[in-house]
């Protein structure tokens, strides 16, 4: 188990990292590249779908079924819609506090710096938030088979290079301190090890294939909301709508693919 643990965390931190990447590059390249957002964000959401409805969900009501019966397929379920409520509620909470998580391309708002600072601030909040539960699925995920979780990590990355850029540049143009905003980027990238950390240390205790199918279901959950609420949104925003179905059906393939190589159910 020991060997997973360190193999799972390894992980998790490296996807981690790549928010900073992000901010890296933000100061390289054009500041928006609309088109390579809009596909990199719509493909990490047709993975993300893909991998749960084909094989996060269908594990976790197997792991369910195989210890409470025919009834466990509905705890799994409410597991699942259980996820969405739980991040739909993350969301709100957010959204109190000022900012909306999804509104991060201003940069038309060079004149306004008060805005910009808060602006990324605020998305750093939201997506540290959103960090949490996402490195602890990523985690969780390897524990039980680092064949599925590889493909996850890949589709976190390609949204967290975008993310670590939508945090990079407002702060960046706000405060004129590349530091600042590349710190500001790594920090919220850290929060995904973070919340690998601590759920692991809470959990530890209780590990079961009942508390790994639960965890599953709540995992392809959170996965499915963010893709719709956070992933599709953000795409089209950027581009033609046309663009982001195309980047999330390309996604599809691609995992449908790797799935087959991995032979995995």
């Amino acid at each position: 188990m020991a060997k997973e643990v360190l193999l799972s965390f390894g992980l998790t931190t490296i996807v981690g990292l790549t928010m900073a990447v992000g901010s890296l590059l933000s100061f390289l390249v054009n500041k928006t590249n609309k088109r390579f957002l809009s596909l990199s964000l719509s493909f990490s959401a047709g993975i993300m779908i893909y991998v749960s409805f084909m094989s996060i969900l269908p594990e976790g009501i197997e792991l369910m079924e195989n210890n409470l019966g025919e009834h466990g397929k509905f705890v799994a379920l409410g597991g699942f819609f259980g996820g969405m409520l739980i991040t739909a509620f993350m969301e709100k909470v957010i959204h109190l506090f000022g900012g909306h998580s999804h509104h991060h391309d201003h940069s038309h708002h060079h004149g306004c710096e008060e805005h910009l600072s808060k602006l990324g601030l605020m998305s750093a909040v939201a997506i540290a938030i959103h960090n949490l539960p996402e490195g602890l699925a990523l985690f969780t995920t390897g524990l039980k088979d680092i064949s599925v979780a590889i493909p996850i990590a890949v589709a976190i990355v390609l949204h967290n290079i975008p993310l670590g850029i939508a945090i990079s540049v407002p702060v960046y143009y706000s405060t004129g301190s590349k530091a600042k905003s590349f710190l500001y980027s790594l920090f919220v990238g850290l929060c995904q090890p973070l919340g690998a950390i601590a759920g692991y240390l809470f959990l530890s205790k209780f590990f079961s294939d009942t508390l790994f199918g639960i965890l599953f279901s709540i995992i392809a959950g959170i996965m499915i909301f963010v893709s719709l609420d956070e992933l599709l949104p953000s795409s089209q925003k950027y581009e033609d709508h046309h663009i982001s179905v195309y980047g999330a059906i390309a996604g599809m393939l691609v995992m449908a693919i790797a799935m087959s190589i991995f032979h995995h159910h």
